[in-house]
């Protein structure tokens, strides 16, 4: 079986307490096997590529997912002040928060449901998906190594459909609801730190945003925004001995559309260092306060933003700030590192083995999507760590030349570290060439012949 090196073993020596003793054994295996197994990431697989495949009590690796006691609140926080503490040391942290659909199938996947699949469906046309929906939140920080920034996962959960709670005693959440406890567990891991959020449209709230105003140390949150919403003047302040109760909002006023189509609407030109991962963008914004008001919802005062392209490749996009004092500028910085996320989802599809899991187990199935999702943040650490000695190598084609590192590469990175450190049988005649043992050799081989 592979070993760690020292500093791996030093890195994860602090999920160490989250687990008893023999647990804990069994998740290394698990977390060495899983960056080391192409394809599928099933725990056969994974026993397959450590060298237990005649392991007679497998039943144990697979009871860690489906019936170990350990919490995978404690595990997303020591993950997130790990990622902190490596990447954003100062200055205020970034999360970004979004949905996806894993796509499973099964009678006995409970949580399954049927959601509008948003990477295939337009405007004119709907496309359906049947799966599992997460809500995932993501550390955005820049890479030193990889020169942009990247979307770290740290927390993951899963979200189920209305039909799901039909029959049983628990409430349906919805999605938002969701968000809002996930937010506050993340205020409550980072007490005094700056905690900026950006998300799309969906959780432009009222409710949410006027419970994350609330927090004794407040939460910013940035979000795309309706051009029809209802914005108004800030309250006056109550008179003496004024009757009735105290009012909420003052006048109306004119809508973002409305504004974004006004002549004497006077924009100003800034640019974007990464415009989408597009590279240095040229834009035009206009800002100013309002308090966004619905009836019978709180009032949220916020800073509004519009965005037009000068050369009108793009329509007009309108975001929303609950921080009055960030500038305009800062605020559609921050808002379009959210590509990042949709970035991730791409990568753990693809070199991860996301959607390729076949735990049917209630607790196996909430457990190894969030697991994987943080295994592509435990690579980064771990490649950070190599690549601060050493530049990390890229593998070059005559046809494709990277100009960056991706994930790609921050995994090929720790796989060498890993395969290196595997005990190889040699002669004991110092003129004899080093001779690869016939059990790796066999390993290598079935893992050449079954990749991906």
């Amino acid at each position: 079986m592979p070993t760690l090196p020292a500093e791996y073993l030093n890195i994860l020596a602090v999920f160490a307490p989250l687990f008893s003793n023999c647990v804990w054994t069994h998740v290394q295996v698990l977390v060495v096997g899983a960056m080391l197994t192409p394809g599928q990431r099933t725990v056969t697989a994974i026993l397959r590529i450590m060298g237990l495949s005649h392991e007679r009590h497998f039943q144990t690796y697979h009871r860690v997912l489906n019936r170990a006691i350990w919490s995978c609140w404690e595990v997303s926080r020591v993950l997130l002040q790990m990622l902190v503490g490596t990447f954003a040391a100062s200055g205020p942290v970034i999360v970004g928060i979004d949905d996806t659909i894993e796509r499973r199938w099964g009678a006995k996947i409970k949580a399954r449901g049927i959601y509008r699949d948003p990477v295939r469906s337009s405007h004119s046309h709907t496309v359906k998906a049947s799966g599992l929906r997460w809500l995932s939140l993501m550390l955005l920080v820049p890479i030193p190594w990889a020169k942009r920034a990247w979307a770290l996962p740290f927390l993951t959960v899963l979200a189920p459909s209305e039909r799901y709670y039909q029959g049983r005693k628990r409430a349906h959440k919805k999605l938002t609801d969701w968000a809002q406890q996930a937010l506050l567990q993340v205020r409550r891991w980072l007490p005094t730190r700056d905690l900026v959020i950006v998300a799309d449209s969906s959780f432009a709230v009222i409710t949410l945003l006027a419970r994350l105003r609330r927090l004794p140390n407040p939460v910013c949150m940035i979000t795309r925004f309706r051009l029809d919403a209802g914005l108004y003047e800030p309250a006056a302040p109550r008179k003496a001995h004024q009757r009735g109760r105290t009012r909420v909002k003052g006048q109306r006023l004119p809508t973002l559309e409305s504004i974004a189509q006004q002549r004497k609407t006077r924009w100003k030109r800034v640019t974007i260092p990464d415009w989408y991962g597009e590279g240095t963008r040229a834009i035009e914004i206009v800002s100013n306060t309002a308090v966004w008001y619905h009836s019978g919802q709180p009032p949220v005062p916020i800073r509004w933003v519009l965005i037009r392209d000068p050369k009108g490749k793009f329509k007009t996009q309108a975001l929303l700030c609950t921080d009055l004092t960030v500038k305009p500028a800062q605020i559609v910085k921050w808002f379009v590192l959210r590509w990042q996320l949709e970035v991730t989802f791409r990568e753990v599809r693809v070199h991860l083995g996301v959607e390729t899991q076949r735990q049917w187990s209630d607790w196996a199935i909430a457990r190894t999507t969030p697991a994987l999702l943080g295994l592509f943040s435990l690579v980064t650490v771990l490649a950070h760590h190599r690549a601060r000695r050493n530049k990390l190598p890229m593998r070059q084609t005559a046809w494709y030349r990277k100009q960056r590192p991706t994930f790609s590469d921050a995994l090929a990175v720790v796989r060498r570290s890993l395969w290196s450190h595997v005990d190889l049988a040699s002669s004991h005649i110092t003129a004899h060439r080093e001779k690869l043992s016939p059990k790796l050799l066999e390993r290598f081989t079935e893992a050449l012949c079954y990749a991906g």
